[in-house]
């Protein structure tokens, strides 16, 4: 069907709002980022009238960026990396077998996606701090606790995505396999994961950024040492002043490794999202 005038007008001008819409705050934050404390407290000015890179020399001494951006690298990097290992099993079981219990197993995964966070939060605190009373090991205020807490909303969600994705992998492909002789495992490694590459990587992604972004758990989970960048950005605000200028260019700063790793992975990104809706 071809497109008229009057559509194609009408595309482009809700695409020009959209990216006007998503273009104008991210400007905003870098030239922000350029200007002095004083000219980011008065008014308003689009472009910096003394631009100056002071601000990203000093965010490093105002608060400690660099333990905080290491924190949120290991915390989300493996948050993500154990929770999609786990799911990979998970969903190939659910999604190749049929055994008792599969249903009730895939409607409390899906089910823990219904329930806010805060829920969760009071109920990990005490057995964080309990179990570290009773048995000395320590997961308040740790990096490990922060990543089993991340778990526990990142492995459901994995799960319940890879489970659509393989069951979009034709049933032929575990049949040729298995007329080879291959196992389970073998039909998995060999089979099965070459082709949900996509899928699997568009799931580690979103479960990293997941935990990368995460402010909740992040603030009440975490001491000075364990902090990571979500909650660590806040030390910015002083009883006194806010170093505006400096937020805003460690903003600048702390998005980059996520906006360079989301680029890289879109093409497997954007096909793992689609063929895992495609059930």
């Amino acid at each position: 069907m071809r497109e008229t005038t009057g559509e194609r007008w009408a595309r482009r001008i809700v695409l020009s709002l959209l990216t006007l819409f998503v273009v104008t705050p991210l400007y905003v934050m870098v030239t922000s980022g350029l200007k002095p404390l004083r000219d980011v407290q008065g008014d308003f000015t689009w472009l910096p009238t003394r631009p100056t890179i002071q601000p990203f020399l000093d965010m490093w001494r105002t608060v400690p960026l660099g333990r905080y951006m290491v924190n949120s690298l290991l915390v989300a990097s493996v948050a993500a990396i154990v929770s999609v290992a786990i799911a990979i099993f998970a969903a190939f079981a659910v999604s190749r077998y049929r055994f008792r219990g599969r249903q009730l197993f895939s409607v409390t995964v899906l089910s823990t996606q219904m329930f806010p966070g805060i829920l969760f939060l009071l109920p990990l605190f005490l057995i964080y701090v309990n179990l570290g009373t009773l048995t000395g090991i320590e997961l308040y205020a740790t990096r490990l606790g922060l990543i089993i807490t991340y778990l526990t909303f990142s492995l459901p969600f994995s799960i319940w995505m890879l489970v659509g994705y393989f069951d979009s992998i034709p049933r032929g492909l575990d049949e040729a396999a298995q007329v080879d002789g291959a196992g389970p495992m073998r039909t998995l490694f060999r089979v099965i994961l070459p082709t949900a590459i996509p899928g699997i990587v568009a799931v580690t992604v979103y479960a990293f950024m997941t935990a990368w972004g995460e402010v909740l758990f992040a603030s009440v989970m975490t001491d000075e040492n364990s902090r990571t960048l979500a909650v660590g950005l806040q030390g910015y605000a002083t009883q006194y002043n806010v170093f505006w200028n400096q937020a805003m260019a460690a903003s600048v700063v702390v998005s980059i490794p996520v906006v360079v790793g989301f680029l890289a992975l879109q093409r497997y990104f954007v096909a793992g999202l689609t063929a895992g809706a495609v059930k």
